[in-house]
């Protein structure tokens, strides 16, 4: 009978034992106090006037776009560029930033406050026609915590 209990004992014991070391893997890399990885980027898209929240106490606002590239019809003597003004609002204040892919001045990505804006996509990716009204416009970015530069 003792060897019967021996055995029951020993193999919860391993399992115990075995949970614990799967938990712990588990954990590695994460937050303190969680049991889950942490995401390190993320994609949203949003038209303008839309607000995302990135984090507890800090959001992300696409304030206005701006696209002066030439119509599809037009006679124009440059081809244009389309930018996009955004607010980040968090412990730090709120912070505008513009991001393009062909604009003077401007870059398809910035970094502020720890995290990287990447653009994505536009939609529509094409100018509208002469005539139109101005689209629905959307834009996609990538939002990363970024890497600390190497010493």
């Amino acid at each position: 009978m003792r060897t019967r209990v021996g055995r029951g004992f020993i193999a919860t014991l391993a399992f115990a034992l075995l949970f614990g070391i799967v938990a712990a893997c588990t954990v590695t890399g994460s937050p303190a106090g969680e049991g889950k990885p942490r995401k390190t980027s993320a994609s949203y898209t949003l038209r303008q006037g839309e607000i995302v929240m990135l984090s507890p106490g800090t959001t992300l606002k696409l304030e206005r776009v701006n696209d002066s590239r030439c119509k599809q019809g037009a006679v124009c003597v440059w081809a244009g560029f389309i930018s996009y003004t955004f607010a980040l609002a968090g412990p730090h204040g709120t912070r505008s930033f513009v991001l393009a892919e062909n604009m003077p001045n401007a870059a398809p990505s910035a970094t502020l406050d720890g995290l990287t804006f990447a653009l994505e996509k536009l939609e529509p990716p094409e100018p509208p026609a002469l005539d139109a009204p101005a689209p629905d416009y959307r834009v996609s970015l990538r939002v990363s915590i970024a890497q600390p530069a190497s010493p």
